[in-house]
């Protein structure tokens, strides 16, 4: 008999909660076929056989919370399958299937769990099990076969009765009792709780102190038109990062960390840039890492390229860890301003707000039309002081307010 176990894939994780079983007991199951999915702080994740064999037992409940080493699931092995570890790697659902396992004689009584399963993104199953719906009976709208949310919902729309709709127009037309009315409620577990659980950790801890600036950005925006025009497209993000980048090893303060119980602060020699970024499922913080030896068209590529799988919910564990500063660039959503909270154990977060265009003065004493862009720093009073930050951004804005002097820095 072998025991499945919950195992740590980074960052020191130290429990996670079971979604969904992909298995149930007296299932036929081979090596490498998934057996369950977890939500650990930052993703959903699968745990997979070790073995070939059969499921004997399951020990933890869906929907339960446990710590790394819990046993969850019980397999009988076969004779031939080879021992391996009996705590296993969780593996990040991919974009195609590996292997599609069938039973050889379509006779047998043997139950072989189905391991022929849709693509279809973690939060798409999520959306799919909260209405009670098996995914396989959602038809992909999608040529490569992959299951969306719009397949989900367009699923749970054409099935809805019309005694279902009559009952739901009626209850629309009746008066009703709001003393009596139960209230709609949302989970408060998964990415959302880990969430809260950083967050709370993080303001509890760090004396936040936030500091706010203006940038103008004209002559940056000026010369992005310019690349346009000769083909070359560049976000502004991947701008922002190169700059801070140059600053941080300028101001090393800001990319440190706190080390309390030996009374030191570490300056981090990696400069990790974390992207804050909105999904549907949470607050997601894809990493570039050693951006100090990427380029700026790199960059652009990679915070393209991290922020479509942070969406999909394809991002591998390796892609979120070990930052040693964030971002969050907000002014896309229209955000004027911000008090943002450190992602700890970091010192500093710079968040970027809207882009306006409003009245300067330039060096000629002529009033023109710029485009000034609001940051707010949250930065660790403990580790830096206010003086320091100002120092920061000034030499920020010096960097994109006068893009040249960004290049040279380059050379």
């Amino acid at each position: 008999m072998l025991e499945v176990k919950l195992h740590d894939i980074g960052e020191g994780m130290t429990e996670g909660e079971i979604i969904h079983y992909l298995v149930k007991v007296g299932d036929t199951v081979k090596t490498d076929q998934p057996l369950v999915e977890v939500q650990t702080d930052k993703m959903v994740a699968e745990l997979t056989s070790p073995c070939s064999g059969v499921i004997k037992e399951i020990i933890i409940e869906a929907g339960e919370t446990v710590h790394v080493g819990t046993s969850l699931i019980y397999i009988e092995t076969d004779d031939k399958s080879s021992k391996k570890e009996h705590a296993v790697q969780p593996k990040v659902e991919k974009e195609t299937l590996k292997h599609s396992i069938q039973p050889k004689n379509e006779s047998t009584t043997t139950s072989i769990s189905s391991f022929n399963r849709v693509l279809a993104a973690p939060y798409t199953r999520k959306i799919a099990r909260e209405h009670d719906i098996n995914i396989e009976d959602v038809k992909a709208s999608d040529p490569s076969g992959r299951v969306t949310e719009e397949d989900v919902y367009r699923f749970i729309n054409g099935n809805q009765s019309t005694e279902d709709t009559e009952i739901i127009s009626n209850q629309k037309s009746v008066p009703t009792d709001v003393s009596k009315v139960t209230p709609d409620e949302i989970p408060f577990k998964g990415i959302r709780k880990k969430i809260a659980e950083k967050m709370t950790k993080s303001l509890f801890t760090i004396p936040h102190v936030t500091h706010f600036d203006e940038i103008n950005m004209t002559n940056l925006f000026k010369m992005r038109e310019e690349m346009k025009a000769t083909g070359e497209s560049v976000s502004v993000s991947a701008f922002l990062v190169k700059a801070l980048v140059i600053c941080l090893k300028d101001f090393p303060i800001f990319n440190a960390e706190l080390d309390e119980e030996n009374n030191r602060i570490l300056l981090k020699k990696n400069y990790h840039i974390g992207m804050a970024t909105n999904t549907e499922a949470g607050l997601i913080v894809p990493v570039i890492h050693d951006a100090d030896k990427k380029s700026i068209k790199d960059i652009h590529k990679e915070v393209k390229g991290l922020t479509e799988k942070a969406i999909s919910g394809k991002l591998q564990p390796f892609e979120m860890q070990n930052s040693t500063f964030t971002v969050s660039n907000v002014g896309p959503l229209g955000s004027t301003g911000a008090t943002p909270i450190i992602n700890y154990p970091e010192t500093a977060l710079i968040a970027f707000h809207k882009t306006k265009k409003q009245p300067i003065v330039n060096d000629q004493n002529e009033i023109v039309i710029g485009h000034i862009m609001t940051l707010s720093m949250a930065f660790d009073h403990r580790v830096a002081d206010g003086a320091t930050a100002v120092a920061f951004t000034n030499r920020l804005a010096s960097l994109i307010e006068q893009p040249h002097k960004l290049m040279m820095e380059m050379i």
